[in-house]
C-alpha cells in the first residue's frame, strides 16, 4: 500500500468560495477544507487530461494515414462485428 506524501501550503481564496466550501465540509461533501479543495483539484486537473485527449483525437481527424488505418481495422473486423451483432439478438 503508498502513501502519498503531504504538502503544506496557503492559498488565498475569495471569501464566497469558502463559505461554499465551507458549506459543502457542514453538509458532509467532505471531511475538511483540505480534502475538499484537493478533490477539486483533482476534479480540474482530470478535466483538463480530458481535454487533452480530446485535442489529441481531433488532430486524428485530420490525419490521413490514421484514418486509412482505422478503416482497414474496422473492415478487418467487420465479420466479427457482424457475427457478434447476430449472436446478441439471438
Amino acid at each position: 500500500m503508498s502513501t502519498k506524501k503531504i504538502v503544506r501550503t496557503t492559498l488565498a481564496l475569495p471569501d464566497d468560495l469558502l463559505a461554499a466550501t465551507d458549506r459543502a465540509v457542514q453538509e458532509g461533501k467532505a471531511r475538511s477544507r483540505n480534502e475538499f479543495v484537493a478533490i477539486a483539484l483533482r476534479h480540474e486537473l482530470a478535466a483538463l487530461k480530458r481535454t487533452e485527449i480530446d485535442a489529441a483525437f481531433a488532430l486524428m481527424s485530420d490525419d490521413e494515414q490514421y484514418k486509412s488505418v482505422a478503416v482497414a481495422i474496422a473492415n478487418d473486423f467487420s465479420s466479427a462485428d457482424w457475427e457478434a451483432l447476430k449472436l446478441s439478438e439471438a
